[in-house]
């Protein structure tokens, strides 16, 4: 799949993403089920932390966005530590930070602004389909919490290209 559909693909995944917690209270969003669980606050960070984990430590090795947020969205953190979490304003604008980084990244790709425009290609085409299905796999989990909370669930994504294999979206590859 070339960078320009993915990065098609990357919006509208991110844009799911939003339409699971843009209607929810910061309670619901920072409500976990149980110890051994993660509440949407925590995946929603946790979704941000990898993108940007996974772009500047492949592709620019840039120092990270905050710091405070490495250790607590790592998924190596046990659930039973992933309280306590920001403030989901403060997520958000993490995310769209991340987001926008990323955005930025293949714009200059494509631009052709950047030394080893082809090599850095072929590396950013895996790593951003790697961070679609990563970013629908935890759609998953949000909207499991989001049934525990008696919301209603939004059930269709919004790309065509997405498929759902053993109960979780992922994008096909053509």
């Amino acid at each position: 799949m070339d960078l320009v559909t993915l990065g098609h693909e990357y919006a509208l995944a991110r844009r799911y993403t939003q339409s699971l917690y843009e209607d929810l209270s910061e309670a619901e969003v920072q409500w976990r089920p149980s110890p051994k669980s993660s509440g949407i606050a925590w995946h929603l960070g946790h979704q941000a932390a990898v993108n940007h984990f996974l772009l500047r430590n492949l592709v620019d090795a840039e120092p990270s966005l905050e710091p405070h947020f490495d250790a607590i969205f790592d998924a190596a953190n046990p659930e039973e530590q992933r309280g306590n979490l920001p403030p989901l304003a403060e997520i958000i604008a993490y995310r769209e930070a991340v987001a926008q980084r990323t955005q930025a990244r293949l714009a200059a790709l494509l631009a052709g602004a950047r030394p080893a425009a082809q090599q850095l290609a072929q590396v950013l085409q895996p790593i951003l389909g790697s961070l679609i299905n990563h970013e629908y796999q935890h759609d998953c989990w949000v909207r499991e919490v989001r049934a525990m909370l008696g919301r209603d669930q939004p059930d269709t994504v919004l790309s065509s290209r997405v498929r759902q294999v053993e109960g979780y979206w992922v994008l096909r590859w053509e």
